[in-house]
């Protein structure tokens, strides 16, 4: 392989991982020895500072990450804050909540309860990370199942789904507010 070829393979290991990669694990993926690998990184910082790059290679104790240069953190802050920062729609809400209640579910679960399409609803929540693949059901077609994330539990202020609130809670405030009378709603007589 030649040194072009190793410092490609250096940078795509690292960009892929996005986490640290250990030394010794990017020495044995990349195919170079131990001694050399930090003299190859070095290379490849230089060349991202002679050309202005975004990029930097860090080592972090007996790992390297791939890493974006401070100077651009209000550039990058600016870019992800509106992503991030993008309140969720009352679909969006009423979706999550049926996939926090009923996890694992699937896109079909979920469309079933709230009666209309919710493919794209499913789909922005995953993109935002807030639920996750969790397989697929054994069924015909195998379709995906979906779950809650660690993101979704930070999100909320919860430390597991056990925490979210029970289902009753609701139904009692709505009586509560409504003046709704679960017996006599029942009662064919009046």
């Amino acid at each position: 392989m030649e040194i072009k070829e190793k410092l490609g393979a250096i940078e795509a290991v690292l960009f892929a991982s996005g986490e640290p990669v250990e030394l010794l694990r990017l020495s044995q993926a990349v195919g170079i020895d131990l001694g050399t690998l930090p003299a190859l990184i070095k290379l490849i910082n230089e060349r991202y500072e002679d050309n202005g790059s975004g990029l930097v290679i860090k080592r972090l104790d007996s790992s390297f990450q791939m890493c974006t240069r401070e100077q651009f953190a209000p550039q990058i802050r600016e870019a992800l804050e509106t992503k991030k920062n993008t309140p969720l729609s009352n679909a969006a809400m009423e979706v999550l909540t049926i996939i926090a209640y009923n996890q694992p579910v699937s896109k079909g679960f979920v469309e079933n309860v709230r009666g209309i399409d919710s493919s794209s609803v499913v789909n922005n929540l995953a993109e935002k990370g807030l639920i996750e693949e969790a397989g697929r059901l054994d069924v015909p077609g195998k379709p995906i199942v979906y779950r809650t994330t660690p993101v979704f539990l930070r999100s909320f202020g919860l430390s597991s789904v056990a925490e979210l609130p029970p289902l009753g809670v609701y139904k009692e405030r709505e009586q509560l507010e409504f003046g709704l009378d679960e017996e006599k709603e029942n009662d064919p007589t009046e």
